[in-house]
């Protein structure tokens, strides 16, 4: 199937293609352009910024959390019907799991046929950027770099001397040049951008990315090389192995707020297609919740929001209470963190549903960053004995203080810090809970056995 797509790649984390991608995403849509974002590898931040960039959602692409198949025929499903797919890469161009680029962003754009248009940080750099196109060119085969998007540039004379030496030593073509700029649009803290939840200023800053995008860039070259792409055709569907499992349309409460946020789409869509019927909660309700047969708690940032989750002591009681009952609980990183017994976060504890006796202390630094992988060696409502479990972490946070008797974890992780020195998702009645997040695609088993155990606790109530 043939339609318009290009990834944008940078040199390293921090280059800027991150501004450069929410600037054409708002750009494009400004335009009248139906823009469908992508994210490539495993973040809920970014995707969420390009989402709002561009009027929906983001649909994350890796190839380590799904077969090359599955996320073919994902990309082939969202984007189909858009007027130009937008792909966001991750960290530099060539850069993966291992030594041989495993799983890298210009892996990614071989697997879907995706043009790729580099953003480079020219910060003290002139003459040297042809070099760094001319290799990056020369580097891997199999994938078109069909131009160039220079950043952080000085000024108009360093501008022509950029472009003068590319095209010059090289046939990339210069599709944009942007300027420094004295600060940031959008803030960034321990986990790069912050929340939109918690920045009042979102669309004045991709109004601002977008206009920069729309002086500084060639629109219209960068649609042409987005539709210049040839055939790509699925094998297979993004959904196979989930299917529906009941249809008693158990709920499933999903925490979605300002605290916790971070959510795959197709998790959720996920759980839908297996037969559960999705209600959002909110840690900060002031009302009850909705009657749940099951509740799944994602990442987000509960540190930061601490003070005023604990003061909500109704939800936290309910929680505690749900949990107490055997309701089947998922929780990923600040959703178990919530589970906790309270968090620590600039010197001040505060209280959470104590779920789990444990505390988590956010750190300076991260405590665990990357892919990871396990095998399950406990039973638990969610995952089969046996079973490969492949996910990723990002937390600051540790688990400081566990008191929990005899603690059981289903997840003996080989790649991965988890919670507790390559153990994640410890268990309690039908609660699993660890730092480990899980793309539905890459564990198709996980919406099933979800669905089906919200459907005995409803038959059971």
């Amino acid at each position: 199937m043939n339609f318009p797509r290009v990834v944008l790649a940078g040199l390293s984390g921090g280059s800027g293609k991150t501004i450069v991608t929410l600037g054409l995403c708002r750009a494009f849509k400004n335009m009248a352009q139906v823009v469908k974002p992508f994210k490539k590898g495993p973040d809920y931040i970014d995707a969420r910024w390009l989402g709002l960039a561009s009027g929906t959602y983001a649909t994350n692409l890796d190839p380590f959390l799904m077969s090359n198949d599955r996320l073919k025929a994902l990309f082939l499903e969202k984007g189909l019907g858009a007027d130009i797919s937008i792909v966001e890469g991750n960290r530099g161009l060539y850069d993966g799991k291992d030594v041989d680029g495993s799983c890298s962003t210009a892996e990614l754009a071989r697997i879907i046929k995706a043009p790729v248009i580099l953003t480079i940080d020219c910060t003290k750099m002139t003459r040297t950027v042809a070099a760094i196109v001319a290799g990056c060119k020369a580097f891997e085969e199999g994938f078109e770099l069909a131009g160039v998007i220079l950043n952080r540039t000085a000024g108009e004379r360093h501008r022509n001397i950029l472009k003068s030496s590319i095209e010059a030593y090289t046939d990339i073509p210069v599709l944009g040049m942007l300027p420094k700029l004295k600060e940031n649009p959008i803030p960034e803290r321990h986990m790069g951008l912050v929340s939109n939840t918690e920045y009042d200023a979102v669309d004045k800053a991709l109004d601002t990315l977008g206009q920069m995008a729309l002086d500084c860039i060639d629109l219209d070259a960068v649609s042409k090389i987005a539709g210049n792409v040839s055939n790509l055709v699925a094998e297979k569907s993004a959904w196979e192995g989930i299917e529906l499992v009941s249809e008693d349309k158990p709920v499933i409460g999903v925490v979605r707020d300002k605290a916790l946020w971070f959510y795959y789409e197709e998790n959720l869509e996920a759980l839908t297609r297996a037969g559960a019927e999705i209600k959002e909660v909110s840690l900060f309700a002031n009302e009850p919740w909705p009657a749940i047969d099951g509740l799944y708690l994602g990442g987000g940032f509960p540190e930061t929001l601490a003070k005023e989750i604990s003061e909500n002591e109704s939800i936290r009681k309910h929680v505690y209470e749900l949990a107490k009952s055997g309701l089947p609980i998922f929780a990923e990183c600040g959703g178990f963190m919530y589970l906790g017994r309270d968090v620590e976060y600039e010197g001040q504890k505060y209280p959470m549903s104590a779920v789990l006796s444990l505390s988590t202390k956010l750190c300076a630094r991260p405590q665990g960053l990357g892919y990871t992988s396990g095998k399950i060696i406990h039973e638990n409502p969610f995952f089969p004995i046996g079973s490969t479990v492949i996910g990723h972490e990002f937390h600051y946070s540790l688990c400081a203080d566990n008191e929990q008797l005899d603690p059981k974890y289903a997840l003996d992780m080989d790649r991965g810090k988890g919670m507790a020195e390559g153990h994640d998702g410890l268990l309690m009645n039908n609660v699993y809970a660890g730092y480990n997040h899980i793309h539905a695609l890459g564990v198709p088993c996980w919406a099933g056995n979800f669905v089906k155990a919200a459907a005995e606790f409803k038959n059971t109530k």
